[in-house]
């Protein structure tokens, strides 16, 4: 795990009585930093949450990731696959006693208490199981995982559904609304789709009382995503995208809820992800 110790000063964008915080699957944190640039300027964050950092702690690129704006970093990493980490402007303090999924130690999740205006926020960045090809568990391993993932994570959340200031960001990689995918037909037995992980993401927001914070700004009869296959000749052309990234609050904080932001520019540049960076404010 690698973590940092608090930063001096509070900066003017940390004093503001607002806190943005931004998700974004990074798909090779090693290989894509340097976008970082970019979506410090279009969003301004708080805090950048990055999954699929695909680096073990002792090769993240610390000294890079603190110059663009973030002196407090923590990650969970691992060689080539997975991983999570949290930049961020203001301090916070890393959780430790957090679940190990699964019991598999494969960095899918890392908890921090952000010290945020007007007293701590909890704030949680996952990296759900993409679940593989066939929607099967009995022949598919990665999809029972998946299933077994959020399973675990469902009941988790429930113990803590009555704790204050809760943030869940991160690739839960299922998109449950029919809008929330370019063709709710076409992608009912389409691994992310599928409605048995549809039932899966509801349970969990239900038992943790979570709130869709981007659906509190996007209507659900609107169409939603923050993904694209790089299999597409011309990804904005045929935009078959699917919302896989999510950003869920806690009750008390649904009203302190003010702008959202989905970075869609961001899957033409250079080098891009497949995913796209989504932020929330609240104003605190």
């Amino acid at each position: 795990m690698a973590k940092q110790p608090a930063a001096p000063a509070v900066t003017k964008e940390t004093a503001r009585r607002s806190l943005r915080i931004a998700t974004w699957n990074i798909n090779s944190v090693r290989l894509r930093h340097p976008l970082i640039t970019r979506i410090v300027a279009a969003l301004d964050p708080d805090v950048l949450c990055l999954q699929e950092t695909k680096c073990p702690d002792e090769h993240l690129p610390l000294a890079e990731l603190q110059a663009l704006g973030f002196p407090h970093v923590a990650a969970k990493g691992m060689k080539g696959y997975n991983g999570v980490a949290v930049l961020s402007r203001i301090p916070f303090v890393q959780r430790d006693n957090d679940p190990d999924w699964c019991l598999k130690g494969d960095c899918r999740h890392l908890g921090v208490e952000l010290d945020a205006p007007g007293g701590p926020v909890e704030l949680h960045d996952f990296y759900v199981p993409a679940g593989g090809d066939v929607a099967d568990r009995t022949v598919n391993e990665k999809f029972a995982h998946k299933l077994d993932f959020v399973a675990e994570a469902t009941a988790w959340s429930e113990t803590r559904a009555g704790a204050p200031r809760r943030v869940m960001v991160g690739d839960l990689n299922i998109a449950p609304l029919e809008h929330d995918v370019w063709s709710h037909k076409q992608l009912l037995d389409v691994v992310s789709h599928t409605p048995i992980e549809v039932a899966a993401l509801t349970e969990w927001m239900r038992a943790g009382q979570w709130h869709d914070a981007l659906r509190h700004f996007v209507p659900a009869d609107q169409k939603l995503y923050t993904w694209w296959s790089y299999r597409a000749k011309d990804w904005a052309a045929a935009d078959r995208g699917r919302r896989l990234d999510h950003v869920w609050c806690s009750p008390d904080l649904a009203g302190k809820l003010v702008r959202h932001q989905v970075l869609k520019e961001a899957r033409g540049w250079e080098k891009a992800s497949d995913h796209v960076p989504v932020m929330v404010e609240l104003a605190l």
